[in-house]
């Protein structure tokens, strides 16, 4: 183990997360509450994933994470985010982000897109102002 204490963020769409961790028994919450019982089953899985990547690495650090902002969607892919980076900062093992990488890239890359902005005087982002010659 490299590090006694991480702290790490990240953010997906308009979700923030941050996330710390500590040597401990291997136990994950999420806003105060376990794992087990946050979100629906898929939210859980995805941010199971890195953990299970993580193996044996995982059993012995408790990660606490606080997510705030957007729908349940990004705030799962948000600590999925922080969970895999805090991982491999906490055990500084380059396996282990190889591994990560290996099996999703977004699992330690920010994904950084965002909507576009209306353009004025007109009604979306991409759409074109009508014309009207007759």
């Amino acid at each position: 183990m490299a590090k006694s204490v991480v702290h790490v963020s990240g953010k997906r769409k308009s979700a923030i997360a941050r996330a710390t961790l500590v040597e401990g028994k291997g136990s994950v919450r999420i806003n105060g509450q376990k794992l087990d019982t946050f979100g629906n089953s898929l939210a859980r899985d995805r941010i199971i994933e890195p953990l299970m990547i993580a193996g044996d690495f995982s059993k012995k650090i408790d990660i606490s994470v606080n997510v705030y902002g957007g729908g349940w969607q990004g705030q799962a892919e948000a600590s999925r985010l922080v969970v895999a980076k805090g991982l491999v900062e906490f055990t500084g093992s380059k396996k282990l982000k190889q591994d990560f990488l290996d099996y999703d890239r977004h699992l330690l890359v920010a994904d950084v897109r965002r909507k576009e902005p209306r353009k004025p005087n007109d009604s979306k982002a991409r759409a074109n102002r009508q014309k009207s010659y007759r």
